[in-house]
């Protein structure tokens, strides 16, 4: 979810739901370090509960950024063992990691000595031929030992060779049985599954095997099935926003927004999925990019965007579909 999930796609999530626990698209250390670091930590507080996540492989410095995390609000601290981007394993963080479980007990030890909130590990189910139910479970016990209690499997393997990011979210097969069974031989922990989940029944269905479930590519690209997870897994029966008020109060976070300087684009491009699965839907995706298209666009592209919306949504109404 690198270049995803940014303030802004919380933002508009959390106008959708009000209690899912959202993550930061994975920040690496060396970026909060010697970067802008309110650039990349700052958020809105309407946003919480938000996780940070990071990637490294320095105790050290993920104790230091783990230690502003929680100074700066984040709920939790999640050290990121599973992306695979060959970029990403240059710098030795990532997936890369799991063949090295003793660094990652001492990366979460460091960390939870740091802060008071949890620190979490996000991992897949193995690496290359590192890919039994045994060497799993093995990297589990030992970094669970270190003092975390929560883990979030992504229940698929990742080639570090061979296979680009984009084709390790597909070609190897979902092993959802396997993150079922790391949850019956650790009752204790927390576990969390990940992976090709697209809908909230499926959801339900996992919950009945493990503790938790985390929604990534689809929740960008459909938003607003999160719509009714407040009412479903947290028994919060506020009612339910309809598309076009979520839109309505995201365009005037938009407005706010613009005046501080950031690029309308940037802020739109949270929307395309918005109308996912109704009549317009296209239409509306072009609608977006032809309104942000030209340096300069602000406010006279939002009305327009609000206008462009309304009649999508009694076009979708006209023929039967809940919008």
């Amino acid at each position: 979810m690198m270049d995803r999930t940014d303030r802004h796609e919380r933002y508009l999530l959390r106008l959708i739901s009000r209690r899912t626990l959202l993550y930061t698209e994975m920040i690496p250390v060396g970026t909060v370090l010697f970067g802008d670091r309110d650039r990349h930590l700052a958020f809105n507080s309407f946003e919480l509960p938000v996780a940070l996540q990071l990637g490294g492989s320095d105790p050290g410095q993920l104790a230091l950024c783990a230690r502003w995390g929680e100074q700066w609000g984040y709920r939790e601290i999640n050290l990121n063992v599973g992306c695979p981007s060959s970029r990403v394993r240059s710098g030795r963080f990532g997936a890369c990691l799991m063949a090295h479980p003793q660094l990652v007990a001492e990366c979460v030890a460091a960390m939870s000595q740091a802060v008071h909130i949890p620190v979490t590990v996000k991992c897949r189910i193995g690496i290359d031929q590192r890919d039994t139910l045994e060497q799993l479970c093995e990297f589990i016990r030992i970094v669970a030992g270190a003092g975390c209690d929560i883990f979030i499997i992504h229940a698929r393997k990742a080639w570090l060779n061979g296979l680009s990011p984009k084709r390790n979210r597909t070609v190897p097969p979902l092993r959802h049985e396997v993150v079922h069974q790391i949850k019956r031989e650790f009752a204790d922990l927390s576990i969390v599954i990940n992976g090709g989940i697209t809908s909230l029944d499926e959801a339900a269905s996992h919950l009945k095997s493990v503790d938790g479930v985390m929604i990534g590519r689809e929740a960008y690209g459909n938003p607003y099935l999160l719509a009714s997870v407040d009412r479903r897994f947290y028994q919060d029966h506020r009612p339910v926003p309809d598309r076009y008020t979520v839109l309505h109060e995201y365009l005037e976070y938009c407005g706010r927004q613009l005046t501080g300087g950031c690029p309308l684009p940037r802020l739109t491009r949270h929307l395309h999925g918005l109308f996912h699965g109704l009549p317009g839907a296209k239409a509306w995706r072009r609608c977006l990019s032809e309104r942000t298209a030209h340096t300069g666009s602000g406010t006279a592209a939002i009305a327009e965007i609000a206008v462009a919306a309304r009649s999508l949504l009694e076009e979708a109404s006209r023929r039967g579909f809940n919008a």
